[in-house]
């Protein structure tokens, strides 16, 4: 055991749980309307709780135990066999498990920002915990438990690279979302906007602080190459930022603050699956890139496809997430084969899934809140409080 890689791996838990509580909820909550804010914080909040347990449950087990090329089993289900002793590499197993299960709690809670201001607290729960153990456990096991889409398995020799969850984390978010969104169906209201941009851009500088622990811990390792995940990590995000701010500036003839914090999330989304793989110059080129690319599939999905992907989850996670992975070739870091192929099946893998488990879920709870309730707002209908005295 290697005491600096644990202590380092242990700081970089906590920032990943960071990411989720409170940024990625203050992130969300500030871009929907007041009446609606707490039911946001409600979703991340609960779905944090309920992924932990389910995470010791069997979802570690099926991502990481020693079962075959498409699960890992059930044999670690509730750590059973492990203890403090137990190594994974240079750290503590247990350390490992609890720095996954905060990458298991921030993909479902990504989902969120699809759904918001009208849906079902009782989908959420049971859509997430089920999408999380029959989607995301073995898309995790595929990639980083050594399996199908691993080095040795499905494309070869060299397998697929994604460093800290391009595929694994952001497209299956993202596609998930862009089907749940479909599903669901636009909301009856489109046209307020953010109730508190300071919301959002405090959710997004967590996001980026937090994202050092997700990207630089994924090294697990307290080294070099962790020490270049994290500084690419920044460099991305930076330049997507400005990229984003100025091509709105150039389309609108304003750059907002929204629009500036969005592009962070773009650049951090892109840089995920290539932060082990690439330099600090590539990683400008895959920012700059990131903040036009992900602001125009925000475009196309709203304005020509007219898809309610109230936060647009899939054009900045979806889109950032494949394009950080495509990168990945296209600086030789991977294999096209391998990349384009991983791509094509995780992206097929987590549609049908995501599919099957909506409509299951919707044959249970109802999907959609009321028309009332969705004009009263989340907050008062569903949880009996408000944020606000006067929702807007």
């Amino acid at each position: 055991m290697v005491g600096a890689d644990t202590a380092w791996i242990i700081v970089a838990t906590a920032l990943v749980l960071f990411m989720t509580l409170p940024g990625l909820a203050l992130f969300y909550g500030g871009l929907v309307r007041s009446r609606n804010v707490l039911s946001v914080f409600m979703h991340c909040y609960a779905i944090a709780c309920l992924m932990s347990v389910l995470w010791l449950a069997v979802g570690y087990s099926i991502a990481f135990g020693d079962g075959n090329a498409y699960w890992g089993g059930l044999g670690k289900a509730f750590l059973l066999e492990i203890d403090g002793d137990t190594l994974f590499g240079t750290i503590p197993e247990v350390l490992f498990f609890a720095f996954q299960m905060t990458f298991a709690i921030i993909t479902p809670a990504l989902i969120v920002g699809a759904y918001v201001e009208r849906v079902g607290f009782g989908f959420v729960l049971t859509f997430s915990a089920l999408w999380m153990l029959l989607c995301y456990a073995p898309v995790a096991h595929w990639i980083w438990g050594g399996g199908l889409l691993a080095d040795g398995g499905l494309f070869g020799e060299t397998g697929v690279r994604d460093f800290a969850g391009g595929l694994v984390v952001h497209e299956t978010a993202g596609l998930a979302a862009l089907i749940v969104a479909v599903v669901l169906g636009p909301r009856l209201d489109k046209s307020k906007p953010p109730h508190n941009p300071g919301f959002v851009m405090i959710g997004a500088a967590m996001l980026w602080v937090g994202w050092f622990g997700f990207n630089g811990g994924s090294q697990l390792a307290a080294d070099g190459g962790a020490a270049l995940a994290l500084t690419v990590t920044h460099i991305s995000a930076a330049t997507a930022s400005l990229s984003w701010a100025l091509w709105e500036r150039m389309k609108y003839g304003k750059a907002s603050l929204v629009g500036i914090v969005t592009g962070t999330i773009a650049g951090l989304a892109s840089i995920t699956p290539a932060s082990g793989f690439v330099g600090p110059i590539e990683a400008l080129i895959i920012g700059a890139v990131a903040g036009v690319l992900c602001q125009e599939a925000v475009n196309l999905i709203r304005n020509l496809l007219k898809i309610d992907d109230t936060l647009d989850v899939f054009a900045v996670h979806g889109v950032g997430g494949i394009f950080g992975t495509i990168m990945i070739a296209v600086f030789g870091a991977g294999t096209w084969a391998a990349q384009l192929g991983g791509i094509a099946v995780v992206g097929a893998f987590t549609t049908v899934v995501t599919l099957v488990i909506v409509f299951a879920v919707k044959a249970i709870f109802p999907i959609r809140v009321s028309k009332d309730t969705e004009q009263e707002g989340l907050d008062l209908a569903i949880h009996g409080e408000q944020a606000y005295p006067s929702p807007s």
